[in-house]
């Protein structure tokens, strides 16, 4: 009797294991968000990435694409993810709970695409912090998503927009973070800090003459039809991530793990050759509807970084741990 309960209890342990393996290996279905409305090229390539790991893991992993914030506010998704309540995000880096994040879109960071490659890759100081501070929120990065580089949109035409040491005249609209308030002011602006909700109608009616703090991919989207100069300024590097769950990840087997893996950096390594096109392609659009691009020479633009970096660096370093910015920006 005592043998049977005793084989009888090795039975059970070894179902309970294989029913704890079957979950950790299974089919599983996640959400991913991202901010873009469907149809755009994030949408597109977010979609296509999902659809790779589904077929790769042989259906086991079906990823469900939430398009246009649906899943809520990027800032509060990537809590979300990390508390396990969405699985994944593409979109920027929030500092809402790890303030040090809000280095990857630092004023003149970057100034080129060759710049930012060097930059952003992985193995250096950035992305080894970058990864180590997501880490803090249970996040596991998984591939960069280069977006643009920043530029202003105007209404009305600035005074001098070429020199930096000029006083342009315009009052424009900043997002509510410190860098780019003092951005604004290096480059002669007026700065308001506004929220984006509110910022169409506050250049619609004349409160700002301007916004910056987006690319002309963003403005195209959001301002096109205020929007009468454009300055690529080069103002911050858009990078955004795609990333997960830390627990999720871990769960995950070595195999499963290799084809998410693979999967975003394989859209990663799209991204990088999309993205300098992409960039001019919305410069054209907004001028094929009216606005004036106003060109900057490779001079203009490090007139302009060296401006702001003299300026502002030494005003934002501490909001992402002085050694650190330091060790990254020399």
């Amino acid at each position: 009797m005592r043998a049977q309960r005793s084989i009888m209890a090795i039975v059970i342990l070894v179902v309970a294991a294989g029913l704890v393996f079957a979950a950790g290996q299974g089919e599983q279905t996640w959400k991913v968000g991202h901010v873009r409305p469907q149809g755009t090229s994030t949408d597109v390539d977010l979609t296509a990435f999902a659809d790779a790991v589904a077929e790769n893991s042989d259906g086991t992993i079906t990823i469900d694409v939430f398009p246009a914030s649906q899943l809520g506010n990027y800032t509060v998704v990537q809590e979300r993810v990390g508390i396990g309540d969405v699985e994944m995000q593409l979109a920027p880096a929030s500092n809402g709970v790890t303030k040090a994040l809000g280095i990857t879109s630092a004023p003149y960071l970057v100034t080129d695409w060759e710049d930012a490659q060097q930059t952003f890759a992985w193995g250096g100081d950035l992305m080894n912090a970058v990864e180590e501070l997501f880490a803090g929120e249970n996040i596991k990065v998984l591939a960069q998503y280069p977006k643009y580089f920043g530029g202003i949109a105007l209404a009305e035409e600035p005074a001098d927009p070429t020199n930096p040491y000029a006083d342009q005249g315009l009052k424009i609209r900043v997002p509510g973070i410190k860098s780019f308030e003092l951005t604004a002011t290096a480059l002669g602006y007026l700065a308001t800090p506004i929220p984006f909700s509110e910022a169409f109608t506050a250049m619609q009616t004349g409160i700002v003459e301007g916004v910056i703090g987006s690319g002309a991919e963003g403005y195209w989207s959001s301002f096109r039809d205020l929007t009468n100069y454009y300055l690529p300024v080069n103002s911050h590097f858009e990078m955004w991530f795609l990333y997960m769950n830390m627990s999720e990840w871990e769960g995950l087997s070595a195999e499963q793990q290799e084809i998410v893996m693979d999967s975003a950096r394989a859209m990663e390594t799209a991204r990088w050759e999309a993205a300098p096109d992409e960039t001019e392609s919305y410069e054209e659009q907004l001028a094929g509807i009216g606005a004036e691009i106003i060109p900057f020479t490779d001079a203009d633009l490090a007139e302009i970084a060296d401006k702001v970096r003299e300026e502002v660096w030494p005003q934002i370093e501490d909001e992402y741990g002085a050694e650190l910015f330091r060790r990254i920006t020399n």
